[in-house]
């Protein structure tokens, strides 16, 4: 046995004097666990260091409840209400509200005990303690009731749904701090009081960005439900995940709460092979277990998986929120009595089911939130001796293609990479952590997927190669050519992205080579796009531009390219003319002439008002750096870049990566926001508005050499280096 709790730093008040009450008080004193001794010095040390609006985050098993009751017992009223002595705690169901009332009177057997919920259950508003329903204390003449004046503290379980605008409609009647949804939603009087409010939940974040600032000061406590395993509070959990053939890559995500939308979400799961390999994989591992609960994704999930349990000879059984309350009593009270071993539900038993002796939990809905992913396992990681649970099995799904970045998953939990199976049953929870360590340390450097909402980038086959897209790059020493091309040909071919390669013929037109797709085959493809001399054509009342002439289709670039110099010094350029085409050829090392200079500045981003055509500048300061630096064969391969349309496949993909990023920012603070740490709160947005605008217009000052859009604004953002590598 625990040794008993050292005294409380304040007084005990009893609201009874009866001798025989004080006797019940005695005999039924509640031993704290050490961990939730430290939780109650903590709330009672804010308190008294004048903190009102107070948070604690336990897990699920961890005995939030039983830590509140006590608290209350331990405070003392007001110092300015000395007979505030009531005291209220708001839940968000009935099944919590009974657990509370139940876990009061077993606790302190001398207070009066009631429940304020709908039309079964009406308060007098006077009792000792009261447990309400925040869907009944909406309706004001409900609130009414309890006086602001007449309590000594207001517990909020669940606390992580306190910032929602119901709940700070009914928390702005009893304290002045916090602001209601619409501001006249009380009078005056009530609003002048601070009722102190302390907030306990299992994961006290939020990830919809709802700020818990505007309604809790700091988080005085924390305690993460891996610690309680290893200590042994928590039952020990053996984790198994299931890689299946799930794309999950276009399921809508809800603006609200950053998780994926049921609906969207049950047409990828709710399949009959996905169903039959949840069923087969519980057999397999989880088969011996006595109580499974199953988290589906909404009714029609619920209830298909259901059959296929049944159809396998398994007595399942689910509850949804169609369900009739006394048909879902009966259902968890045969459940928790053993009678049937599976009971399958969609967003019913996530938060506040005490049961105990539930053995496995299957994870049969995706979900890109801690909060959720954490409050469905939490269900089976109660202690239950009585029972003979020695554990419980953690069996959840995950994308075996790994598609979608921020899916929560068995690895994720633990900081393993997602592509991780986590499957042995003689792994502990300290060997994983041990592992992700070692994973962690050997991982490289988060680099963003480029992959989701961008363009795909090819993977050759037979060429490894790096792919430069910017048309102002300058590769290999300022020779302007792409390094993987060096390796097949001398001559000056030009990639201009998106396996497009250009090799200029001096006034004689241009090579094209570039990537053909059909089916699931693709190969290279060449073309000759002849010109003539503009005098010529002129003489000859033609066209500069003939009709492009099909060189060769190859199965590899390495072929192609090959091909492609053949031709060109056989057909275009023949003999000793053809050495022009090499990279090392002397005019490529001669500076640009003014007029290529002036039309890379342009296309670059250079503004043309300030070098006016008839006035091309000869003076090299009037250019920036990198352009009056340039040689006729840097140039010449930036301008032809530009031609064959490098600058607008850029532009595409910066924009494409700029909405990554702007989405890999919003995932990151999602994530951020699901962490949970002892200290105080950030305020409200509201108040962060003013920094947010001085940060945006110190950043947007910055400007960069990038192309000029159509609108002729340059692009201000990070300056990309986009150097592709695949291999």
């Amino acid at each position: 046995m625990w040794p008993l709790p050292r005294q409380p730093t304040r007084l005990l008040r009893l609201p009874r004097k009866d001798p025989v009450d004080l006797l019940l008080c005695y005999f039924s004193s509640f031993v704290l666990r050490p961990y939730q001794e430290k939780c109650l010095q903590a709330c009672l040390d804010a308190r008294n260091s004048g903190a009102s609006r107070i948070g604690v985050s336990l897990p699920t098993g961890a005995g939030k409840t039983a830590v509140f009751i006590s608290l209350l017992s331990r405070l003392e009223s007001r110092e300015d209400r000395p007979n505030a002595m009531k005291s209220l705690v708001i839940v968000n169901s009935i099944e919590l509200a009974k657990q509370a009332a139940a876990q009061a009177k077993q606790q302190r057997p001398d207070w009066g005990v009631e429940i304020e919920q709908g039309s079964k259950h009406m308060a007098t508003g006077s009792a000792d303690l009261t447990v309400a329903t925040y869907q009944t204390l909406l309706k004001l003449n409900r609130l009414e009731k309890f006086s602001p004046e007449g309590l000594k503290a207001i517990i909020v379980d669940e606390a992580h749904h306190a910032a929602a605008p119901s709940y700070r409609r009914i928390l702005s009647f009893f304290h002045r701090d916090i602001r209601a949804p619409d501001q006249h939603a009380h009078d005056t009087q009530s609003t002048q009081e601070s009722v102190p409010i302390f907030g306990f939940s299992a994961t006290f974040s939020r990830h919809d960005g709802l700020a818990l600032g505007s309604v809790f000061e700091r988080i005085v406590y924390h305690r993460d439900f891996l610690d309680m395993i290893k200590e042994q509070w928590l039952c020990n959990v053996r984790f198994t995940t299931v890689r299946a053939n799930i794309d999950l890559k276009n399921v809508t995500i809800s603006s609200n709460n950053g998780d994926f939308s049921a609906t969207s979400l049950a047409h990828v799961i709710n399949t009959e092979a996905i169903n039959k390999l949840v069923v087969q994989t519980w057999i397999d591992k989880a088969g011996d277990r006595k109580s499974t609960i199953v988290f589906g994704v909404d009714i029609a999930h619920v209830q298909a998986l259901t059959k296929t349990f049944q159809s396998a000879g398994v007595d399942a059984r689910f509850l949804t929120s169609r369900t009739p309350y006394a048909e879902r009593k009966t259902l968890v009270d045969g459940f928790r009595a053993g009678a049937f071993p599976v009971l399958l539900n969609c967003a019913i038993l996530t938060e506040g089911a005490d049961i105990p002796n539930i053995d496995c939990v299957i994870v049969a809905r995706p979900t890109r939130s801690r909060n959720v992913f954490a409050q469905m396992i939490g269900r089976g990681m109660r202690l239950s001796p009585s029972t003979g649970k020695q554990d419980c099995r953690i069996i959840d799904l995950v994308d075996s293609m790994n598609r979608v970045i921020g899916i929560i998953s068995t690895p994720t939990l633990f900081g393993l990479d997602p592509t991780s199976v986590v499957d042995d049953p003689d792994q502990e929870v300290a060997e994983l952590e041990l592992r992700a360590t070692a994973d962690k340390d050997r991982r490289p450097p988060f680099v963003p997927d480029l992959s989701g909402g961008r363009p795909d980038v090819p993977d050759p086959k037979s060429v490894t190669y790096i792919d430069y897209d910017d048309p102002f790059s300058l590769v290999n020493q300022g020779l302007g050519t792409s390094p993987h091309i060096m390796k097949l040909s001398r001559n000056a071919w030009v990639g201009c992205g998106e396996d497009i390669y250009v090799l200029e013929c001096l006034g004689k037109g241009h090579i094209r080579i570039e990537r053909v797709s059909q089916g699931s085959s693709t190969h290279f493809r060449a073309h000759y796009s002849p010109t003539i001399h503009a005098e010529t054509a002129s003489a000859l009342n033609i066209s500069r531009f003939q009709t492009n002439r099909k060189i060769l289709d190859a199965a590899n670039l390495a072929d192609a390219v090959r091909g492609c110099d053949t031709y060109a010094s056989e057909k275009v350029l023949k003999g000793r003319l053809s050495h022009a085409l090499w990279r090392t050829a002397r005019w490529r090392q001669e500076p640009a002439t003014p007029s290529q200079k002036l039309l890379v500045a342009k296309k670059w981003g250079y503004n043309r008002k300030f070098v006016p055509s008839s006035l091309i500048p000869t003076d090299d300061n009037t250019f920036p750096e990198r352009v009056k630096s340039l040689t006729k064969g840097e140039a010449a391969s930036i301008i032809t870049r530009l031609k064959h349309g490098a600058q607008r496949r850029y532009l595409n993909r910066l924009i494409a990566n700029r909405k990554q990023d702007e989405a890999d920012a919003k995932e990151r603070q999602r994530r951020a926001r699901e962490q949970v740490r002892v200290g105080p709160l950030p305020p409200p947005p509201a108040a962060l508005g003013t920094a947010v605008s001085n940060t945006t217009s110190e950043q947007g000052s910055e400007e960069s050499w990038l192309p000029s859009t159509k609108y002729n604004k340059p692009i201000r953002s990070v300056q990309y280096n986009i150097e592709y590598s695949c291999r």
